[in-house]
């Protein structure tokens, strides 16, 4: 009888190129439909990922990473994320993520007449997700 293990790799893919590969026990991801999670041996599949976070339950601890939009890619215990930008939480810059928050609310609630709404939320949107990963508590 063929041994199965609780482990998959998880590679993690932006525009600049493979980030970080990692054997994970379980995986957490923030979807277009909601957040959903992977264990080994899972069924494949492809699903879109929105602003939000993914955990990774690995060998060496929990890690958290910081994603804007891409799509997650599960096949026989392979999975890529494949992310627009994503941010491991001990690399985030606090600061600047509060710098950003803080220039977005300031545009939404006092609006020049040329402000581009969705574009001014979503900015919104990073950078609290950025501050929420990072550990930053408000």
């Amino acid at each position: 009888m063929a041994e199965t293990t609780p482990y998959f790799n998880v590679t993690i893919v932006t525009p600049a190129g493979t980030i970080e590969t990692y054997d994970v026990r379980h995986l957490r991801a923030s979807g277009s439909e909601g957040d959903f999670g992977i264990l080994a041996n899972h069924l494949p599949f492809v699903t879109p990922l929105r602003i939000g976070d993914i955990e990774l339950d690995t060998a060496k601890g929990k890690q958290y990473w910081a994603v804007v939009s891409g799509f997650v890619e599960v096949l026989a215990n392979k999975v890529t994320i494949l992310a627009e930008n994503a941010e491991p939480a001990d690399k985030i810059d606090v600061e600047r993520a509060k710098a950003a928050r803080d220039r977005a609310l300031s545009r939404l609630q006092s609006p020049p007449v040329d402000l581009d709404f969705e574009r001014c939320r979503l900015a919104l949107q990073r950078s609290l997700n950025r501050l929420k990963v990072s550990g930053y508590k408000t």
